[in-house]
């Protein structure tokens, strides 16, 4: 296991101590002022906001702004990371089952009349946004049936100190409440806020059902993850959480909720839903307040490398030539999908193209890249397609198909799928010798440069000295 992902606070030391952590002047406004400051940031350090709105309690924010934290959290190099979330999806770690007195996470205990959420500080995102919402909350929920537990992330907006509106899209959490709600029951559910990297990353695999997210959480981490039992029903929630929040999904009960900002950075309206009436909140002594800003980098990421590792796993099945693949930042990581490949013979990359675009309604672009192609690179991605691609051979377009519904240019949900095969020709690859230089990957830059004195004799050399002033 690496020990610099233990809890949330073992990785905060480590960017810290590795120079990728910037503590904000105290008092910022929950409202607007903390996340336009983790924006800014966002990419190079995770930051702390210190007495958020004069409050008790820290916000910290951009803990996963950047995709090769994910794979330094996990302990793997970042060419692994994909395998390595495949094969923990695949193979779990059962959990360890702790009591609560070995649980930071219920060391103070709120119950009943004693709850309040606006003591927590929830920071409000985008100017349009309803009000404050949890957008890091981890919810755990269980089957009726099995007991199986699910977890994932939600938004979930604040509606008064013991009340929380939730958005459910057609996925696990949605179906264990419409079989709870079926039988006139509400589904107990928490949600844990200010978890370790993996147990985050965990939450959001692609994963079949029934599988229990908390067990992937021990597998991505390389060692049993650490729950306890909450105070009000059977469900297990990570036991080194920051907060946890205890309540019920009510069935048969609506509120109204958002809008919001999405991912893809256009505002959800405002709808009635299912909302959780909140039991009870415990948390550490001093607890951390994580959030996720939506549409952030990070946000972005944490949803997008395990549709990746999903993705990637399934493509190769039927395109073994397949050999990565990236689902990009400027398609929200959801939208557009750049696929390495190793092309052996003519239309094996239209084929990968079909292949990919029909995996998930979501991808609305797939490119497909020869091996020499950087796809972290956005630029090299944008050099093979535009010389090597032709739009009228090079294309497949598949009208009416479903899509997003959160995309604004579908008709609710129904669109069309392109693809893009930006792979050289394999009945004309002399005409595509790449040129370079025999020494950019050898060449030791800083070596090669004079510093202090010594350059600064050379550009006077080069320049001249400036002539002496003439008196008139």
């Amino acid at each position: 296991m690496n020990q610099a992902a233990d809890t949330l606070r073992t990785w905060l030391v480590h960017l810290h101590d590795t120079g990728r952590f910037h503590v904000a002047r105290e008092g910022l406004g929950l409202r607007f002022e903390v996340a336009a400051m983790s924006d800014a940031l966002q990419g190079q350090s995770a930051t702390l906001f210190p007495r958020p709105d004069g409050g008790d309690v820290p916000v910290v924010s951009g803990v996963l702004s950047n995709r090769r934290w994910f794979a330094e959290a996990a302990g793997v190099e970042p060419h692994e990371l994909l395998g390595h979330i495949a094969q923990a999806t695949e193979a779990p770690t059962p959990w360890l089952e702790v009591s609560p007195d070995e649980a930071p996470t219920r060391e103070v205990v709120h119950e009943g009349s004693d709850v309040d959420l606006t003591r927590l500080p929830i920071p409000t995102r985008s100017e349009l946004d309803a009000g404050p919402y949890i957008d890091s909350g981890l919810v755990s929920a269980a089957d009726p049936d099995t007991g199986a537990q699910n977890l994932s992330i939600h938004r979930i907006q604040l509606h008064s100190k013991d009340r929380l509106g939730i958005l459910m899209l057609p996925r696990d959490l949605a179906a264990l409440f419409r079989a709870a709600e079926s039988r006139g029951h509400d589904l107990p559910v928490a949600i844990s806020i200010g978890v370790d990297p993996m147990t985050e990353l965990a939450s959001q695999v692609v994963a079949r059902r029934g599988a229990q997210e908390l067990e992937v959480a021990g597998a991505l981490r390389g060692e049993p993850l650490r729950v306890v039992r909450t105070n009000t029903s059977e469900l297990r929630v990570p036991a080194d959480a920051e907060i946890t929040i205890e309540g019920r999904l009510r069935a048969h009960r609506r509120a109204l909720e958002g809008p919001y900002g999405e991912f893809s950075r256009y505002y959800q309206p405002r709808a009635l839903r299912p909302y959780i009436q909140v039991d009870a909140v415990t948390h550490r002594r001093d607890p951390i307040y994580r959030t996720i800003f939506s549409y952030s980098v990070e946000h972005l990421l944490l949803g997008g490398v395990v549709r990746e590792a999903s993705l990637l796993d399934r493509l190769q099945a039927s395109t073994p030539g397949a050999t990565d693949l990236r689902l990009t930042i400027g398609g929200s990581c959801r939208y557009r999908a750049v696929v390495k490949m190793q092309v052996q013979n003519r239309g094996e990359a239209k084929n990968c193209l079909l292949a990919l675009l029909g995996l998930h309604a979501d991808i609305k672009h797939a490119v497909v890249v020869d091996e020499d192609v950087d796809i972290d690179d956005h630029t090299q991605v944008v050099w093979a397609t535009t010389t090597r691609y032709q739009a009228d051979q090079d294309t497949v377009i598949v009208a009416n198909t479903l899509g997003s519904a959160i995309d604004p240019s579908t008709d609710d949900g129904l669109g069309a799928k392109l693809g893009m095969d930006a792979t050289v020709p394999s009945d004309r690859r002399g005409r595509f010798t790449v040129a370079f230089s025999p020494h950019a990957y050898d060449l030791d830059v800083r070596r090669q440069l004079q510093s202090g004195a010594a350059a600064e004799s050379a550009l006077r050399d080069a320049v001249g000295e400036p002539a002496e002033p003439t008196g008139t």
